[in-house]
């Protein structure tokens, strides 16, 4: 099945790992070329290249912060030289947090407003325009589950999670006249290095289970019982992509193996 994505430009942030990379290797697949942003250099530099010589595509790494000012107009500006503009943009990049309300401080809720939401925001103004030039374009926001289900120790998460939904939805509506297709996704369990990471650190004093430890998670919260892999996300947002979901606009899409509780 052709995607219509062969020599499409995407940006992608958290691109060097998890469901960022998982969904750069979809869309390489498809013959687009990347824009990778990471804060890591040598790792976004490393995997840009690796992919474009599996691909046979250009890939260019972006070392930044994109939850910052100037994080986000340095990956606008090397996007610009790089290729003139985008055709997708993929606002991926975000953490988990734990914390309660009551002693969070304001310092740890700005960061993640900024990571999650004004990435977004900052992105959209400094990509969509170049998009419109183009005819058209795609905008993704990964945002969770959480947004609408709240997990009670990551509060900071939750909220901000949600915030980029409405973004999304708010974003869709203004730029639908332009052919610009935005949507989000929500995803629920998926087997990210971050999990795994958390998960061995957990365990570490109960004798290190730390795959026992992620079953009792999947079994707990979702209907499927278990992770997904990053993979198996990717190829939900390389067909979001696609010109196979061209009536897909505004929309919040739960990719989360029944997690969900509501209907």
């Amino acid at each position: 099945m052709d995607l219509g994505l062969k020599d499409k430009v995407a940006v992608i942030t958290g691109g060097s790992v998890g469901i960022g990379l998982a969904v750069a290797e979809g869309l390489a697949a498809e013959g687009a070329h990347l824009v990778l942003a990471a804060r890591q250099a040598d790792r976004v530099a490393d995997e840009a290249a690796r992919v474009a010589k599996v691909h046979g595509v250009r890939a260019v790494g972006v070392a930044c912060d994109v939850a910052t000012a100037e994080g986000c107009s340095a990956l606008v500006a090397a996007t610009e030289e790089a290729f003139g503009g985008a055709d997708i943009l993929i606002n991926n990049a975000g953490t988990g947090s734990n914390e309660t309300i009551q002693e969070a401080p304001d310092d740890k809720w700005q960061y993640y407003f900024d990571l999650h939401v004004m990435a977004a925001v900052r992105l959209a103004r400094g990509l969509v325009p170049s998009m419109k030039t183009r005819g058209g374009g795609v905008v993704l926001h990964n945002a969770s589950i959480c947004a609408v289900q709240p997990l009670w120790y990551e509060p900071i998460y939750n909220t901000t999670k949600a915030a980029l939904m409405m973004f999304s939805k708010t974003l869709a509506t203004e730029v639908v006249g332009d052919n610009i297709r935005v949507n989000c996704v929500n995803p629920g369990l998926v087997l990210t290095p971050d999990w795994v990471k958390t998960a061995k650190q957990l365990t570490a004093d109960s004798g290190g289970d730390w795959e026992g430890h992620l079953q009792g998670v999947a079994n707990e919260y979702a209907a499927i019982k278990r992770f997904a892999t990053p993979e198996e996300m990717a190829h939900f947002f390389v067909f979001l992509c696609s010109n196979k979901a061209t009536y897909s606009v505004g929309s919040s899409y739960f990719v989360d193996g029944g997690m969900l509780k509501t209907v």
